[in-house]
């Protein structure tokens, strides 16, 4: 199998070059050389960028195109033009985001859409997922049949640029005392970046098409066990002081930056679904998840031996570290403590 693949050499599209080739399948880069240029010396790489230079790809056919980094729908048209539509399988890395309503919880794929009000005003941040429902339309008009759309919920795992969940696994493998954000029955769903590499792949042999949701099975986890199972994985050094979503709210705390993987539904209901969406139909495909556990250690053993955190993807949008820094979380748990003293 020939496969093109958008990207390649950051987090997710790294991780679906990886399997492609220890699975023997002759893989084409087309990138802007700038980010880890280096990594696969013995790969074809075309160095091109997808906002208005795909002239290499003229002439080209592949068996299967992997586009990890399609935000707009002119993007993907200008791909599939570029290539005559001489595509025999398209993965669109889409989003849960592209729903538009994210409070109930188990919703499946056919759950609305969400809308962009004016799609000639492109930009990301609240339109983030009309702009990938728009692009998974604009793919399925360009290849009927022939594009899989990954509705991916958080993505996690080894070379994770985003610090989302490596946040928590650095945090309380650092020990200590660990500001751990309520309610401690709030469900958590991710993926770890490998299952979904896997994924790609095996829907790419198998011709599968359509949107599914490519996420961890829904109440499976809470964000209490998830951080229970890093302490466990990472030594137990740490000691977790739940703290009230109401008192993290009222001093300014910023849910998801500020504390990755906390969305306090409790106050904000449209949070509910978010971290709850079905993936059914995904596993009964083949979607495979492996243990808490395997992703943990993973990023915990690159943790150690990172050298630099790598820089997170440019949306043209101000993309500050997650997490708490030390002195925020000592004094929100300093007066934590003093407003339970108070009671």
């Amino acid at each position: 199998m020939r496969i093109l693949i958008l990207g390649g050499t950051l987090f997710l599209g790294r991780a679906v070059v990886d399997h492609a080739l220890a699975a023997g399948r002759e893989v084409t880069l087309l990138n802007r050389g700038r980010t880890n240029p280096g990594l696969y010396p013995d790969v074809e790489t075309i160095v091109g960028d997808r906002d208005g230079d795909l002239q290499q790809l003229h002439g080209r056919t592949f068996d299967a195109v992997v586009d990890t980094s399609g935000y707009f729908p002119r993007q993907v048209r200008a791909v599939v033009d570029a290539l005559d539509a001489n595509i025999g399988h398209y993965t669109f890395v889409s989003s849960v985001s592209a729903y538009a309503d994210s409070s109930v919880p188990g919703a499946g794929e056919t759950a609305d859409l969400a809308t962009v009000e004016d799609p000639s005003l492109e930009g990301l941040g609240q339109n983030y997922g009309g702009f990938k429902a728009l692009s998974e339309a604009a793919l399925d008009h360009a290849l009927p049949g022939r594009a899989h759309h990954v509705r991916a919920g958080l993505i996690v795992g080894p070379h994770d640029n985003t610090g989302r969940f490596t946040y928590w696994v650095d945090r309380i493998a650092a020990g200590g005392t660990v500001l751990a954000p309520g309610p401690q029955d709030q469900p958590v769903q991710f993926i770890d970046v490998r299952d979904v590499a896997r994924w790609i792949l095996h829907a790419a042999d198998r011709n599968i098409a359509g949107a599914i949701n490519a996420t961890g099975t829904p109440g499976l986890m809470t964000l209490e066990s998830v951080l229970d199972e890093i302490d466990n994985v990472t030594g137990g050094r740490a000691e977790l002081t739940w703290v009230d979503e109401e008192f993290l709210l009222g001093r300014g705390v910023k849910p998801w930056d500020e504390l990755p993987l906390w969305l306090p539904p409790r106050s904000v209901p449209s949070h509910a679904g978010h971290m709850s969406r079905s993936n059914a139909r995904a596993l009964e495909l083949g979607l495979e998840l492996r243990p808490l556990a395997d992703t943990i250690s993973a990023i915990r053993g690159e943790s150690i031996h990172r050298p630099e955190q790598a820089p997170p993807k440019d949306f043209g949008n101000d993309l500050p570290q997650p997490g708490l820094t030390p002195e925020a979380e000592a004094s929100l748990l300093s007066d934590w403590e003093t407003a339970r003293g108070e009671r």
